[in-house]
């Protein structure tokens, strides 16, 4: 196999975990990609068929919906026919809804395409694969793996945005939907042969560790029953609420509003769709550092005080955005702190739930908590749609929002310090 060739050879220079997060991570890459394109679609899908904000947000947020619906399940189905297979399907998914897009007309073909296949095909990029390969293939440095699997969401930003706005305005939207094809079709390739199912599969101790341990089988062989059974076990503790509630209130902020909205409520002042990828694209570039470096801090520090501090000064920003001048210094300035911010709760978020719930588990349990995740941007992203289309501003969305986050970073210091009823178990 070309994956145990390379471990071979790159064995006593560098170990293969590092390689696996590359591969993992241009997967999750692409993902994004996608789950990016309808911030710069919103306006020539409104020009092209007439559709207005409520509907295409409509679409939106039942794929953000399925992302987090189908991530406990798809991170059980890896555990019962491996984390290739399983990622290899949901990439697949994804081109087949990115290619049959491009011969939309008619709204329900928007919500099958954008909605409904991208939303189970973006599963490869969730969360509980990026758990399952942090906790599979790194005993030291797991909260670095996971900062850095989750910049892929920043990074997915910082790439494709502002090209996907170039191809817009060069080649419409169709042409957004053929470059993200493209796209996956060359990433499926490097998956099928770069990557192994752990590190026993090629004969190597996970990084750090000094054995060569297997993964342990789970109980039932069908990913239904590892779902609801980590969701049972992870539902008596109050902890697990907390979590859902406050990584509910994450993607409200994030991918609900800002991902969704922002290039739209640029264009409410004057500013061009491009140039609104753009300021995207600056808060994907800081968004890269702030998760790598929230990774590095959680493997030093409590993320539970990392959390109240994210949460907090995301608020903060978010209140305050709505009354800048939204000229370049204020939208730089904005750019640069929330973006240090964007994904920095995701490694802290699945640090705690590893440190309470055990890292065999905590991959099933935190695509659970993710799944809150994305009913709260989905809310976010068809509310924010709704308040546009009623008020004519997004002003009361960003007030709701930067208030949920305070909420939130009050909420989080309430997680306990023990595992309770769920560790115990």
């Amino acid at each position: 196999m070309i994956h145990a060739r390379l471990a071979k050879a790159c064995s006593s220079r560098v170990h293969y975990a590092w390689v696996t997060l590359g591969v993992v991570f241009l997967a999750m890459l692409a993902g994004v990609g996608v789950r990016a394109a309808p911030g710069v679609m919103i306006l020539p899908l409104q020009q092209a068929f007439g559709w207005n904000v409520s509907t295409i947000s409509g679409a939106v947020s039942l794929n953000i919906i399925l992302l987090g619906a189908t991530g406990p399940f798809l991170t059980g189905l890896l555990q019962v026919i491996g984390l290739k297979r399983t990622m290899i399907g949901c990439l697949t998914i994804l081109m087949a809804g990115t290619a049959l897009s491009t011969f939309m007309n008619q709204p329900w073909q928007l919500f099958l395409t954008w909605g409904l296949m991208v939303g189970i095909g973006s599963g490869a990029g969730a969360v509980g694969f990026a758990g399952a390969v942090a906790n599979r293939w790194f005993i030291h440095r797991a909260g670095l793996a996971m900062g850095l699997l989750t910049s892929a969401n920043a990074a997915g930003q910082l790439i494709f945005l502002p090209l996907l706005a170039l191809l817009v305005q060069n080649y419409g939207w169709q042409g957004v939907s053929i470059a993200l094809t493209a796209a996956i079709a060359l990433v499926i390739p490097v998956v099928m042969l770069l990557l192994p199912e752990s590190p026993a599969a090629i004969g190597l101790p996970a990084f750090g560790g000094r054995t060569v341990e297997p993964v342990g089988a789970f109980e039932g062989g069908n990913p239904f029953t590892v779902a609801f059974t980590a969701l049972a076990r992870a539902s008596k503790s109050m902890d697990f609420w907390l979590l859902c509630l406050t990584f509910g209130i994450c993607g409200f902020s994030t991918n609900g509003l800002i991902n969704t909205h922002l290039i739209a409520y640029c264009a409410d002042y004057g500013i061009s769709p491009v140039n609104g990828a753009s300021i995207l694209a600056v808060i994907g570039a800081f968004s890269l550092i702030g998760s790598t470096a929230s990774g590095w801090l959680c493997d030093r520090y409590s993320p539970r005080v990392l959390l109240f501090w994210y949460y907090g000064l995301r608020g903060l920003s978010l209140v305050i955005m709505p009354f800048t001048s939204f000229d370049p210094i204020s939208l730089s300035v904005f750019s640069v702190f929330y973006g240090l911010d964007w994904v920095a709760t995701g490694p802290a978020t699945f640090a705690l739930t590893n440190e309470i719930f055990g890292r065999r588990d905590s991959p099933v349990i935190v695509s659970w908590i993710f799944a809150a995740h994305q009913v709260g941007g989905a809310i976010a992203a068809f509310g924010a749609g709704e308040v546009r289309t009623l008020s004519g501003s997004y002003l009361m969305a960003f007030i709701a929002s930067g208030l949920a986050c305070l909420m939130a970073s009050m909420l989080v210091l309430r997680v306990s310090r023990r595992g309770g009823l769920a560790l115990a178990e």
